[in-house]
Parts: structure tokens; C-alpha cells; sequence
């Protein structure tokens, strides 16, 4: 015992070593090192007894979810997956991983971030980063041309996880695409109204939709804060042209454009002054420069800010950035249409980083006050306004190229779609419940078949089968003679709204007694009609 002590002693130690080095950013080879050693001594832990010691944990940026966290995951699926068929899109699958080339070079700087596969059978794998890609290779290799799709699935990504702010490794996408030569900005427009459905059904929160035309740009407007809610949630949209035509404008050098852009993407996080200090120290860009993206930024409104750009002295010298700014007068033309001009702002700080965007890019993001997405200061009664970021919950672009980088002839098929950031939605959604002391129903059991008497099981498996055949959803308990305050208590528990009772009696008149759980009301159906009295029930209910 004492060798095990000390061995477990040394393994605390050496993760310690281990998590130094990787706070301060050693060499990968140095840590690789340690790690060894660690896994070694956590080896001859159970050599001693002969037995291997397991680690009862799930892998970093991943988690379990218990059914009463995947019931609320369901509700959520549902009004998203309700949204998308409203407009039309059927679904598609595709692999979970791909061939590394077919997501190399899609990423930009991102593409660190992608899980790489060992060697099986001679091919170079790779899991997928999102799910926009393997669309793309999808509509490429059966060469469709027009389809309007949504797919929900699991992508995966080496990102430093964030558990209680909805960031992990391993998560699902839920993505809504248009692919086909359409008019301009009638699909785009779309795209961001299912935006502003997905987050008004959900319940999220007060919100705002900002756009932009750009080569990649990201957003974030002024905090709106709901006091009803405890929410701020915000939602961008830019155009990659008029990115492009504003640095160009700037003085920005064509081969610092994706680094520029991928720097101004960090205005989320960072303030303004450390932005221009990484696009001056690090990307060499002049102070000149990096002062006028800052002037151009800062600016945000909609049709009226598109319409001042257009006679800006410098950007209207861009041929790209004036097509950028003709198209979003467009596209608020038939936002106002589709009656979401309330929460849509067009906003020129927004930078994506991905590289395969070139048109309208929007994105939707949330910041919460409450529970344990607070912060600290929070915590200590700090206002509103100093609420913790959650995070992008919501995104998407046009990206007319992508599928024609897959094509053996090039061929290109204009797509513009938008992804939803399920998992920290569901993060929200989560702590909301917890708040509210919410009873979430983890099963949707109508009825439960009792028994008032012993040796009744046949009867009630009669009963139970005869309910499954008409469809409803029944349930008995597992045990020859239950008693019925057993039975009751547990549809109390569960939430069952209804209990079937047979007793002898019962079963000699040909009924059965029919109970509301919540009024306990009591009522003696005949056999025949009880199939219509459960689904009177629970169709009011």
C-alpha cells in the first residue's frame, strides 16, 4: 500500500510538470517527454495486483449528457430542424471524417485546428472541421447544381475547450444551405431570416443580426440588454467585397489581406488597441493603415450606412466594395419584406476568418449574465453590461468558389448557408432550466397501466399492448404485484399524466378506471373507448 501511495504521489507530481510546461508553452517535444513519464507511472499503478486501472473520465472537450440534458437538446433540435423545413430544405449525411486534402487549405489559419487521422490503408484522413466543406465536395463529386439542404452532425476540432461557456472539441452543427445561380440576395436574405426565427423561438434573449459584404470580416454591435432575459445577444452580417475594397482603400497590401482580416476577426475579444497593435508589431502594417480600418470598423446602422459608404471619397473608388454596398441596399430591401429589419444591423467590423467566403457574411453571438457563465465581478454584483461573452452561436456566408475546388473542371456552384452553434445554445438553454427550477420531462409516456391487485401482470400486458398497437406511448412496471402508491408515485415522478387502473372488478365490467395524476380525478372507461379518451386527453393537454 505504501508503493501504491507513493506511485499515485508521483503521478500528481508529474501532472503538474506536464500542465507547467503546457501553460507555458513548451516545446512539443519537451512535453511529449513528460507526458510519457506520466503515462508510464499511471501504467504501474495497477501492475501491482495485476490489474489495469482505469480512468473514469470522458476525453477533454467532450462530455456525457444525462436524459434530462437531452431532453432539453431535443427542444432544441426541433425548433431548428422545424425552422429548416418551413423553408423547404430536406437533408443529406456524409462521413465523419474526409481525405485530408479535400479539407486542407479551407480553413485559413483555422486549419491547425483539424484532427488528423494515423495511416489506414493508404489513405490520409481526417475529421471533419464543419460541415460546409464536405457539402461542398458532396454537390462536387454528384454534380448537382440546385439543392437546399440542412444537415445536423458532429464536427470536431483541436480547439483549447471552453466547457461552461459551450466550446468543445467534439460538437454538433446545425447548418442550413442554398446551393444554385439565383437572383442576388433573395436566398442570402433568407438565410438570415431563419437566423432570426432559430433565435426568437428559442427564446434567447434580446438580439441583433449584423451584415456585411466582405473577403472576411467579424462584428460585434453595442450590448442590448434584456432584463427579462438576462441576455445580449447580437447577430452580424458583412460582404467580403467591401472588406476587400476597404483595405484595398486603406493601403493594405493584396498578400496582407487574410492576415489583416483574420486580426481584425479578434475585435470580439480584444479592444481596438490591441488589434492595431498586432496589425502594426506583428503584420507590418503601417500606422497609416491601420487608422483608417479603425475609422471603418467602428461604423454599423443599415440601408442608411450603406447608402453614406456608397458616396465615401475613398471607398467609392473601389469597383468591388460599391458592387459590395449596391447589393446590401438589396438585401435590406427584402429584409424589410421578410419583417426582420429590427434585429438586422450591417456592421464593417465583422471578419470571419475562413477562407472560402466571397459575399455577405453574418454571424450571430450572445453574451449571458447569470449562473455559471458570470463572471467573477459579476458574481460580486457587477452590472449588465460586464456580462461574459458566450461565444458565436450562429454564422454563415456565401462562398460561390468552394464547390468549384473540388470540381475536376472548375465548375462552380454559387452557395451561401448559415450554421447554428448548437452547443452553446444548449449551454444557455441548460443553465436557463437550472434557474427556473424548470421539471424537464426526459420521456413522453402518456399513460401508465397499474394494477390495484395482485396477480394482474397478464392483464396489464394485455392492456400495455393494446395501447402500443394504437400508438400510444405506455408503460408498465417491471414487477409481478407493485403497489399501487408505488405506481402512482412513480408517474408523479416521471411526469406521466395518466394511469390506467385494473383491479378485479374492473376486468369484470369491462372497464378501466382512468386517473389524472395531477387532479387524481377518477373515471371508469369502457375497454373500447378508452384508446379515444387517452388521446382526448393528452391531445388538450
Amino acid at each position: 500500500m505504501e508503493d501504491k501511495a507513493q506511485i499515485q504521489e508521483a503521478i500528481k507530481t508529474q501532472g503538474e510538470v506536464v500542465r507547467k510546461l503546457k501553460s507555458e508553452k513548451a516545446s512539443q517535444e519537451q512535453i511529449n517527454e513528460e507526458v510519457a513519464k506520466l503515462l508510464q507511472l499511471k501504467a504501474s499503478l495497477g501492475e501491482g495486483d495485476g490489474k489495469h486501472q482505469f480512468v473514469l473520465k470522458t476525453a477533454k472537450g467532450t462530455r456525457d449528457y444525462n436524459p434530462k440534458q437531452m431532453a432539453i437538446r431535443e427542444r432544441v433540435f426541433n425548433t431548428i430542424v422545424g425552422s429548416f423545413k418551413r423553408h423547404g430544405a430536406e437533408t443529406i449525411d456524409t462521413p465523419v471524417f474526409e481525405l485530408k486534402e479535400t479539407l486542407t487549405g479551407k480553413y485559413g489559419e483555422d486549419s491547425k485546428l483539424i484532427y488528423d487521422l494515423k495511416d489506414q490503408g493508404g489513405e490520409l484522413l481526417s475529421l471533419r472541421y464543419d460541415l460546409t466543406v464536405p457539402f461542398a465536395r458532396y454537390l462536387a463529386m454528384n454534380k448537382i447544381t440546385n439543392i437546399k439542404r440542412y444537415h445536423i452532425a458532429k464536427v470536431y476540432r483541436r480547439d483549447n475547450p471552453a466547457m461552461t461557456r459551450g466550446r468543445y472539441r467534439e460538437f454538433y452543427q446545425c447548418d442550413f444551405d442554398i446551393a444554385g445561380q439565383y437572383d442576388a440576395m433573395i436566398p442570402d436574405a433568407e438565410c438570415l431570416k431563419i437566423v432570426y426565427e432559430i433565435l426568437s423561438e428559442l427564446d434567447l434573449g434580446e438580439f441583433r443580426i449584423k451584415v456585411c459584404l466582405v473577403s472576411s470580416v467579424t462584428v460585434r454591435d453595442k450590448k442590448l440588454w434584456c432584463h427579462v432575459c438576462n441576455h445580449v445577444c447580437y447577430s452580424q452580417v458583412n460582404d467580403r467585397r467591401i472588406l476587400d475594397g476597404m483595405f484595398a482603400v486603406c493601403g493594405v497590401p493584396d498578400d496582407k489581406f487574410r492576415s489583416i482580416c483574420s486580426t481584425v476577426d479578434k475585435l470580439d475579444k480584444l479592444p481596438w488597441e490591441d488589434v492595431r497593435k498586432e496589425m502594426v508589431n506583428e503584420k507590418g502594417l503601417s500606422e497609416a493603415s491601420a487608422d483608417q480600418i479603425g475609422e471603418y470598423v467602428s461604423m454599423q446602422g443599415g440601408m442608411d450606412l450603406a447608402e453614406r459608404l456608397l458616396k465615401d471619397q475613398k471607398l467609392s473608388q473601389s469597383k468591388d466594395a460599391c458592387d459590395g454596398l449596391s447589393d446590401i441596399k438589396l438585401l435590406f430591401t427584402y429584409l424589410q419584406i421578410f419583417q426582420v429589419t429590427d434585429k438586422v444591423v450591417f456592421d464593417l467590423s465583422l471578419a470571419r476568418g475562413l477562407d472560402y467566403y466571397t459575399g455577405i457574411i453574418y454571424e450571430a453571438v450572445l453574451t449571458q449574465a447569470g449562473v455559471s457563465l458570470v463572471s467573477a465581478e459579476g458574481q460580486n454584483g457587477a452590472p449588465p453590461e460586464e456580462s461574459v461573452n458566450v461565444g458565436s452561436v450562429a454564422g454563415g456566408g456565401r462562398y460561390d468558389g468552394l464547390v468549384g475546388m473540388f470540381d475536376p473542371k472548375g465548375r462552380k456552384v454559387p452557395c451561401v448557408g448559415v450554421s447554428i452553434g448548437i452547443e452553446r445554445i444548449f449551454s444557455i438553454m441548460e443553465q436557463k432550466a437550472e434557474a427556473s427550477a424548470e421539471k424537464v420531462r426526459t420521456t413522453e409516456v402518456q399513460i401508465l397501466v397499474a394494477s390495484a391487485q395482485k396477480n394482474l401482470l397478464e392483464e396489464k400486458l394485455k392492456l400495455v399492448t393494446e395501447l402500443w398497437k394504437a400508438g400510444i406511448k405506455a408503460e408498465v412496471m417491471y414487477k409481478k404485484n407493485p403497489k399501487l402508491l408505488s405506481q402512482l408515485q412513480y408517474c408523479e415522478e416521471t411526469g406521466i399524466p395518466l394511469v390506467a387502473i385494473l383491479g378485479e372488478q374492473e376486468l369484470k365490467d369491462g372497464v378501466v378506471k382512468l386517473r389524472a395524476v395531477a387532479t387524481r380525478e377518477e373515471l371508469d372507461i369502457s375497454r373500447s373507448d378508452l384508446i379515444g379518451e387517452i388521446r382526448k386527453r393528452t391531445s388538450e393537454a
